[in-house]
């Protein structure tokens, strides 16, 4: 990160959130007939992948983007700038609403297809705080974006203007000289 960046905030994820992706891929495996079978064998994996899963849990707040890693055998490292995130939803079913955790989900403008995230946040401490501070920061920088190349776009424009208005000068006294 440049000087110029600084971290305002690191996001926190519940632990719960071992427990809950336990229990999700066991649902899954008994949806599917195949993973019935193979259920004693997930119990003694799952917990050792979702823990190194878990550890490699971070998001971050700084005054330019909001950064997120995960991943275990796929390292995924995002940096999304505040200023193209378009919005921020939660999503709570009833097996999130049993383990007291939240999905957070950034959509950013002319990011993945129609109603889908580009990056989705599992079990955040306190997301709706977080949610909200990314959302403050957002405006501060879209803000003072929109102020300073306003301020350009007005001068460069006032210069256009006068270059014109000396050219209807200029052919207006050669009209009138004729």
């Amino acid at each position: 990160m440049t000087s110029k960046t600084q971290i305002l905030q690191s996001a926190e994820f519940n632990p719960r959130i071992k427990r809950y992706l336990l229990i999700y891929g066991m649902l899954i495996s008994i949806i599917t007939i195949v993973g019935i079978v193979l259920l004693p064998i997930y119990f003694i994996i799952a917990p050792i992948i979702i823990n190194k899963y878990f550890n490699r849990l971070s998001a971050e707040l700084t005054t330019r983007a909001l950064r997120f890693e995960k991943g275990i055998l796929f390292h995924v490292e995002r940096t999304i700038p505040l200023d193209k995130i378009q919005d921020l939803t939660f999503k709570e079913g009833p097996l999130l609403k049993f383990f007291g955790l939240s999905i957070l989900k950034v959509e950013t403008a002319g990011g993945s297809g129609q109603g889908q995230a580009d990056l989705t946040l599992i079990g955040i401490t306190d997301a709706s705080d977080f949610r909200s501070k990314v959302l403050d920061q957002r405006d501060k920088v879209t803000d003072n974006q929109y102020q300073s190349s306003t301020s350009e776009t007005d001068e460069s424009t006032l210069a256009v203007l006068k270059e014109i208005r000396d050219s209807l000068q200029s052919i207006d006294h050669k009209m009138d000289s004729k």
